[in-house]
């Protein structure tokens, strides 16, 4: 410890808007180089390591093969997916000294598929899952929300090439397996929900949220029909607590604000 490069802060940095960076950086795990990226110390490079190293064991485990990608890519495969355009201000772009174009890699599965073209000629060396864990770049307007969502990141993405539908499912539920494993041995409560691809595309996709108190009112909200709405009760004169009973509402009482609420119980408002 008296050799450890570390140093840790008594108050919370003025530009960090979320927990999870005050305390990052407070305890010594990364600091920040400009918005949206990072610089990772010695204590939190030993807890991303560890991490990798527990989704590499659960992905070797379903049979896919690990490689890498650069992260500087040529124009061109994005341009022929029309990714180029949609991505829009998204991501990085720059020129080399000799005109050409290339982009600071946001995902790449483009680079997946024509890597398996290159090498694969018959559809008897299917099925393959090939994945990396690589850094990203995305140009984000507003990066405020720490290693949440920054302009580097890191990601492990996984793709499988197969025969039939079949096959697809079969891997598509495999890496879900892994994914739950993943997150059990990190000791993480997770909830997935159904989400939209973008510009990735695909027929289904599923985003493994970190469940928070507040968000499981978001995910769980019920549908209320008219019949069904509880009676608001009668204004009075002095505001009324909010108290985990029976589902009421209640117009607020703030000047200019006509918002209601629902309560279902103890610390559940949204």
């Amino acid at each position: 410890m008296s050799t450890l490069f570390l140093r840790t802060l008594r108050e919370d940095p003025a530009d960090a808007d979320v927990d999870s960076a005050k305390l990052l950086q407070r305890a010594g795990y990364i600091r920040k180089a400009a918005p949206g990226i990072w610089t990772w110390l010695p204590l939190g490079l030993s807890v991303l390591n560890k991490i990798e190293e527990i989704i590499r064991e659960e992905i070797n485990g379903i049979g896919a093969q690990e490689v890498h990608f650069p992260a500087l890519l040529p124009r061109e495969p994005y341009e022929a997916t029309h990714r180029w355009e949609e991505y829009g201000d998204n991501i990085f772009r720059l020129k080399d000294r000799h005109e050409s174009d290339y982009l600071l890699a946001p995902t790449h599965e483009e680079m997946f598929t024509l890597l398996v073209k290159d090498m694969y000629s018959s559809y008897k060396d299917l099925p393959v899952t090939l994945y990396q864990i690589q850094t990203k770049y995305r140009d984000e307007f507003r990066p405020r929300a720490g290693l949440i969502r920054g302009r580097e990141f890191i990601m492990k993405d996984a793709y499988s090439f197969t025969v039939d539908e079949e096959g697809m499912r079969q891997a598509y539920m495999d890496e879900r397996g892994a994914y739950e494993r993943i997150f059990q041995r990190l000791d993480l409560k997770y909830v997935p929900v159904f989400a939209m691809s973008g510009p990735m595309g695909g027929s289904a996709s599923e985003e493994f949220l970190a469940a928070r108190r507040g968000m499981w009112r978001r995910c769980t909200r019920p549908k209320w029909r008219r019949s069904m709405r509880p009676r608001r009760p009668p204004r009075r004169s002095a505001p009324r607590r909010t108290r985990a009973r029976s589902t009421r509402w209640w117009r607020s009482r703030t000047p200019n604000t006509r918002a209601r609420t629902a309560v279902t119980g103890p610390l559940r408002t949204f």
